[in-house]
């Protein structure tokens, strides 16, 4: 059986978390995913911006 792994993003007692978006691409309107670890604090604002 395959074993699930966990990754902890905590660090030197600040908690990160990661965030994926969906992004549409100008050029040919296909939608791809961005990913970005960031601390807690700044969450609301990366998913804030477009």
């Amino acid at each position: 059986m395959a074993k699930k792994v966990v990754a902890s993003l905590q660090t030197a007692g600040k908690s990160y978390s990661k965030v994926i978006r969906m992004v549409k691409s100008d050029k040919t309107g296909a939608y791809s995913f961005k990913e970005e670890i960031v601390p807690n604090d700044k969450v609301k604002d990366i998913l804030a911006k477009k």
